[in-house]
């Protein structure tokens, strides 16, 4: 009896035991499934953000690839062609940090270097045929510019020697512009000329112009200032650029003013106009066509081109020089410097080479023994009594040459001291021209004795355009004197 309670208290014991096992089982089954559904849920959770999120960037990608394609891929090709342009950044300030940010960016900067190239490619190919269309029409031109002045020289009829300046006139015009667009190209300027005056190269780009009367030249260099002979053809095309646009922009009735002054590092050329002047914007994209360190496009140049800085800038970087239009004129137009430096300038003796008939003359005086002083004449021709002109011809003749007064055209040409006759002794006689007396062997050197160097001095000096007139002059008036003398009736001999 005893053992049967025994067995079933130990039964009762087990059975509660196991129940109480499997029920603390069964709750920690439940337990587990209910994280489960949780950490289940949070998935799911974080699996709807995800792709919230995924769409949410595919969107912002999408609108990037759009803004890409409408607005900075325009700006891209704009600014290969325009630096100045901005272009675009992306839509979203945050897109730029990313990596499909970062790759988009690379696309453009990749693309705007191949635009950047293939447009170089084209501007050189469109200057090579340039270059050999303008060399072409060179030459032509050369040719009728010989033609044109071997009829200046066979015919001396007034109306027709009038007409065949007017042509070569012309034909200058035309030449220099085949000229400006060949140097834009690349090409050479075309002429090799030897060391020469710079008033002379002045006056030369002047010469080249439609309203070169217009011009007024300062001369204020040193007697024989002059350039290499490489520089002395680009500083006339530049010069003649730079007033053709002074005289372009500026009314008919006013001068345009050059001054020639010496600087610290060469010799400054300074024009001045009274036009309409340039803004701000304008005055800084004509110092960066003529100062830039870059070489301009063709398409830069607008439509139609506009080649005249562009050359200025080709040829400073070329041989250079230096050209700066930062600064207004003070006559209310625009003022252009062009800087020769020391070593483009030269010195020629301006005695054995004179600088041409139409420059102006320098207002220095020459430095040397061999310029006599000028005689005070308190803005009166200077005139001399009988007893003292043969001493004061005589003294000419010892010393050199003088200038002369009253040139038609204004200049200063080298003559007889006075030119008056050696009995003249009133106030109000005009100079008239006389023959330059032939000075005697031993003051041309021409008896010195072998192995002994003539004297600088006494070396004559070149013959210039007036004495060669004069000399003419004097011929045919001989001429018709004699004529005139062998035959009183005025029967022609032959």
């Amino acid at each position: 009896m005893i053992e049967i309670t025994v067995l079933a208290a130990a039964g009762l014991a087990a059975g509660t035991l196991l129940a109480l096992v499997l029920g603390g089982g069964l709750l920690r089954s439940r337990r587990d499934r209910a994280r489960l559904r949780e950490e289940i849920t949070g998935l799911r959770d974080q699996l709807d953000d995800a792709r919230s999120k995924t769409g949410r960037v595919s969107d912002e990608f999408t609108a990037e690839i759009a803004h890409l394609t409408e607005k900075r891929l325009p700006a891209v090709a704009t600014r290969a062609a325009h630096p100045h342009v901005q272009v675009p950044g992306p839509l979203s300030p945050g897109f730029a940090g990313t990596g499909p940010g970062a790759g988009l960016d690379g696309v453009l900067d990749g693309l705007l270097s191949a635009m950047v190239q293939e447009r170089k490619r084209v501007d050189a190919a469109a200057r090579a045929g340039m270059r050999g269309t303008t060399r072409e029409i060179q030459a032509g031109l050369y040719r009728l510019q010989d033609v044109l002045r071997g009829l200046q020289q066979q015919y001396d009829e007034p109306e027709l020697a009038q007409t065949l300046f007017e042509l070569d006139h012309e034909n200058e015009q035309s030449l220099r512009r085949a000229q400006v667009a060949a140097v834009v190209c690349g090409a050479w300027v075309g002429l090799a000329r030897e060391e020469s005056h710079l008033v002379d190269a002045v006056t030369g780009g002047q010469s080249r112009l439609v309203g070169y009367h217009r011009v007024r030249v300062n001369n204020h260099l040193e007697p024989g200032t002059a350039l290499v002979s490489h520089a002395v053809e680009p500083v006339a095309i530049i010069v003649a650029e730079l007033l053709d646009n002074a005289l372009r922009h500026s009314s008919r009735d006013t001068d345009v003013t050059v001054n020639l002054e010496r600087a610290h590092h060469g010799v400054a050329v300074t024009i001045d106009d009274s036009g309409v002047g340039m803004s701000a914007d304008e005055r800084a994209y004509a110092q960066r066509m003529v100062a830039s360190s870059e070489p301009i496009l063709l398409s830069d140049l607008g439509d139609p081109p506009r080649m005249g800085l562009a050359a200025i800038g080709q040829l400073t970087r070329q041989f250079d020089l230096s050209v700066d239009l930062s600064t207004p004129s003070p006559y209310g137009g625009v003022r252009a410097v062009l800087l020769v430096n020391s070593h483009l300038l030269s010195h020629v003796d301006p005695v054995v080479r004179p600088p041409a008939a139409a420059a102006p003359r320098s207002t220095r005086p020459a430095e040397g023994p061999e310029q006599p002083a000028k005689p005070e004449t308190n803005g009166k021709l200077p005139v001399r009594t009988g007893a003292s002109s043969r001493a004061v011809r005589a003294a000419a003749h010892q010393t050199g040459p003088d200038t002369r007064v009253g040139d038609p055209r204004g200049e200063a040409t080298q003559r007889d001291q006075h030119g008056l006759d050696a009995d003249t002794d009133t106030d109000d006689v005009l100079p008239q021209r006389r023959r330059r007396r032939a000075r005697p062997a031993d003051e041309l050197g021409a008896a010195a004795p072998a192995g002994r160097p003539v004297p600088e001095q006494a070396q004559q000096p070149a013959r210039t355009p007036e004495d060669s007139a004069a000399a003419l002059g004097a011929l045919q008036s001989g001429t018709a004197a004699a004529r005139s003398t062998a035959d009183p009736e005025g029967n022609d001999p032959r």
